[in-house]
C-alpha cells in the first residue's frame, strides 16, 4: 500500500481521481518494457483497467505480474511525474465495468459509437493493480 498521507502522497490522489490516462508499463517475456495508454479507475486502494482478452499487456502480465503506472504530464524540469509500482492480477470474464469507472468513462463512449455492453464484451479482462510503490518521477 502506498503512504497517500503526505503531501506528496495527496498530489497524486487528486490525480488519480481526475486524470483520464495513466501510462502502463508491462514487460515482454523478452525483457522489453511496453507502455500504453490506458483508461483506469482509481477506487481509492486499487487502480482497476480493463483489456481485450488477446493485448500483449495481458500476456506480458501472466509473464510479469509487475507494472509501472504514469501519470501524465510533466514540465521541462522533470516537475509533476508520478510513477507508481504495482502488481497486477486479471480477473478474465468480469461481469460489467466498476460502477466508478462507468460513470468516469460514459461522456466518452457516443464518441467512440461504443455502450458499455459492448466494451465489457470486448474488453473481457478486468486488471487490478495494487500499488506498492509511489515517487516522483
Amino acid at each position: 500500500m502506498i503512504d497517500l498521507k503526505s503531501e506528496f502522497g495527496q498530489y497524486v490522489e487528486r490525480r488519480l481521481k481526475n486524470e483520464t490516462v495513466i501510462w502502463l508499463t508491462t514487460v515482454t517475456p523478452h525483457g522489453v518494457a511496453q507502455p500504453n495508454p490506458v483508461w483506469f479507475y482509481w477506487d481509492e486502494k486499487v487502480i482497476i483497467m480493463y483489456s481485450q482478452p488477446g493485448a500483449f499487456r495481458i500476456r506480458n502480465i501472466r509473464h510479469n505480474p509487475i507494472v509501472a503506472l504514469n501519470l501524465k504530464g510533466a514540465d521541462l524540469y522533470g516537475n509533476h511525474a508520478v510513477v507508481l509500482h504495482g502488481e497486477a492480477q486479471m480477473r478474465p470474464d468480469y461481469h460489467q465495468p466498476h460502477p466508478g469507472y462507468m460513470e468516469k468513462y460514459a461522456k466518452y463512449l457516443p464518441e467512440l459509437n461504443v455502450t458499455f455492453e459492448q466494451l465489457a464484451a470486448d474488453y473481457s479482462v478486468e486488471i487490478v493493480i495494487n500499488p506498492t510503490n509511489l515517487r516522483r518521477g
